[in-house]
């Protein structure tokens, strides 16, 4: 019999743990399939680690992992990868905005010969006019610069193959952006479509500041547009800046016309140099991850867990 690993990431949730294992264990045994939770505690800070530990004392089906600290969400959920035994694994967040129900229909799907079936969001509840519009405005941004199609509207709620987890583990980027990299893997892949609940409970751990980190990981990691944007810019200041050295001279020598500290000389400083600003920072983020690759530090350092 075959066996699902449900991949749980969690920070900070401990008013969600426990009603996401009941209504996920409520689901899973109507599957034909062997199973394991596998909690993956990214270094919260309240009571959710003891509140996985009370739940695995009485039911040997629940794994967990303890992180030295926190790690981010995407390290989290490749741990749980890493360190799961199933041959499907579903990866789901715990504030139950993602209904665990759907599970059933994603195995139904997966029976027709599919390697990937993902959840895609009809509608989001509970969230800002800012957030949605700013992800509406990524993911559709995203698709359109990168090479792979990445499917938009799109969370990691998801259930993968093996077929897919083998390959996931040889991807060893320091930066992760998984919903990407299965899609760039391929295979067969499909989609359910859901209405997404508010959180259940508790605050989300997903600040702007992230949400910002995260969209830098995805776009560099699947597009090198930003370099081609640096390049092209270059060559668009570079044939401003002639032109303007052309009227310079012609109003210098024909028409005897000048101010002694033009002020467009002081414009075209400050754009030339803005525009430099611009493309070393570009280059420079992509440095930065290439720089984090070439140390090779593990990806996470496991304090504690019950798995063997």
């Amino acid at each position: 019999m075959e066996k699902i690993s449900i991949i749980i990431p969690i920070y900070n949730e401990e008013q969600n743990i426990e009603k996401l294992y009941v209504r996920s264990k409520q689901v899973v045994i109507q599957l034909p399939v062997e199973y394991e939770f596998v909690f993956v505690n990214d270094g919260s800070k309240d009571q959710s680690l003891e509140i996985i530990k009370n739940i695995a004392s009485i039911d040997s089906h629940i794994k967990y992992l303890d992180f030295s600290r926190n790690f981010g969400h995407q390290i989290a959920v490749t741990a749980g990868i890493d360190n799961c035994s199933g041959s499907k694994i579903v990866i789901i967040d715990a504030d139950l905005q993602d209904p665990p129900e759907l599970i059933i229909q994603m195995y139904e799907k997966m029976q027709e010969g599919y390697e990937v079936v993902y959840a895609k969001r009809i509608s989001r509840k509970g969230e800002s006019v800012l957030k949605k519009i700013t992800a509406k405005l990524f993911y559709r941004m995203l698709s359109s610069i990168t090479s792979v199609e990445i499917p938009v509207d799109t969370g990691d709620f998801r259930m993968i193959d093996k077929k897919i987890i083998d390959v996931l583990k040889k991807m060893p980027e320091q930066h992760k952006f998984l919903r990407g990299q299965i899609s760039w893997i391929g295979f067969r892949q499909t989609f359910i479509e859901y209405d997404r609940d508010e959180r259940n409970g508790g605050t989300t751990g997903y600040t702007y500041k992230k949400m910002i980190r995260f969209a830098l990981d995805g776009i560099t990691s699947f597009s090198n547009l930003p370099l081609k944007f640096a390049t092209v810019s270059g060559f668009i200041v570079s044939g401003i800046a002639f032109l303007i050295m052309l009227y310079a001279l012609y109003s210098r020598f024909i028409l005897k016309d000048f101010v002694p500290g033009w002020t467009s000389l002081i414009l075209s400083v400050l754009f030339i140099g803005g525009v430099q600003l611009i493309s070393i920072g570009i280059i420079g983020e992509y440095i930065s991850r290439l720089s984090d690759n070439v140390r090779n530090r593990p990806l996470y350092i496991i304090k504690e867990s019950n798995i063997k």
